[in-house]
């Protein structure tokens, strides 16, 4: 009897070890991660700003981790294709998604979105904030803003604008410039900013207000022509060119935004140190320089202050959205 007791006992223990054993992977894999490479999503074509800022990122947190950081680029729906992967993804903190504020635009473009933003994405940080460009191709026969709104209202429906797909700050930035200046323009949508890039130069469209880096390195004689930037000021890199509000709309002001966010469900831990590492990047002199050379400067808020940031902006483009009657599908 004292034998089978202690047999007992013994199993009881066994399996008492098992469970605590069992219980203590997850809090072991988040002390190991990142075990193999993270891979970060970019929702858009390579070589537009999105892109290259991505690889900044990755760049830095890959000598942070010890591990490689993968840019995949997954172009398509405004965004939506590169968020749903990462939406659908297991909440491990290994597929991670570089967002902008197509995920604020989106749902109410779309009326059937592959995912709930609310819900199946969790925000980490906004990694970086900036104003845009109106860029016109070099030889087109306006100037300035001024020039381009008179141009635009002799030829309603007739002036293009590319962007980086539908629902892309790119696009809304363009569909807010429209609303404001009270021109009739059409929207070319792309894959990307650097393929949009690629028909404005070749005439295919004749306008676009688009991210600062991806603008700003194709200013040239025979290339594109800045007419204004968007921000509230002028930019320290283009001090010589006017902001919209100088130009003829005052009050006008849009900023691109580019953030980091994963699978809802991550645990809390690895939200801290994907955010804390994060931020120790942004930090770094060299990662300043580059990203100040992009037009754009670090951000690194907290996780509950770039959630309440998307909140408020997601409520501003449900007007804009209603306003433009703009719809994706």
């Amino acid at each position: 009897m004292n034998r089978l007791r202690r047999s007992t006992l013994r199993r009881l223990l066994a399996c008492g070890a098992a469970v605590l054993a069992a219980g203590s992977l997850p809090a072991r894999a988040q002390d190991n991660w990142p075990s193999k490479p993270v891979h970060l999503v970019v929702p858009f074509a390579p070589g537009g700003s999105t892109d290259v800022i991505a690889r900044l990122l990755a760049q830095k947190l890959a000598e942070l981790w010890g591990q490689t950081v993968v840019v995949d680029n997954r172009a398509g729906a405004g965004g939506n294709l590169g968020a749903d992967l990462v939406a659908k993804s297991p909440a491990d903190g290994y597929t991670l998604l570089f967002g902008t504020g197509s995920i604020t635009i989106n749902p109410h473009l779309y009326k059937r979105m592959p995912f709930d933003t609310k819900k199946d994405l969790l925000p980490i940080t906004n990694v970086a904030s900036g104003p845009m460009l109106v860029v016109v191709p070099d030889d087109a026969p306006v100037k300035n803003v001024r020039e381009l709104i008179a141009y635009a209202k002799a030829r309603p429906g007739r002036v293009n604008f590319g962007s980086a797909g539908v629902g892309s700050q790119v696009h809304m930035a363009g569909e807010k410039f429209a609303d404001a200046a009270g021109i009739d323009i059409v929207h070319v949508p792309y894959k990307g900013e650097a393929p949009a890039y690629t028909d404005l130069l070749g005439h295919q469209t004749q306008m676009m207000v688009g991210n600062f880096a991806a603008a700003s390195a194709l200013l040239g004689k025979g290339r594109l022509r800045a007419l204004a930037v968007t921000g509230r000021q002028r930019s320290a890199q283009l001090p010589e060119v006017p902001t919209v509000a100088e130009s003829g709309l005052p009050g006008f002001e849009n900023s691109g935004w580019f953030g980091l966010l994963a699978p809802a469900g991550l645990a809390p831990a690895l939200v801290a140190k994907i955010h804390d590492d994060t931020v120790k990047a942004l930090a770094s002199t060299e990662v300043k320089a580059r990203l100040y050379v992009q037009g754009v400067t670090p951000v690194g808020n907290t996780p509950a202050e770039f959630a309440q940031a998307m909140d408020a902006e997601s409520r501003y483009w449900a007007t804009v959205v209603k306003n433009r009657k703009l719809s994706a599908n």
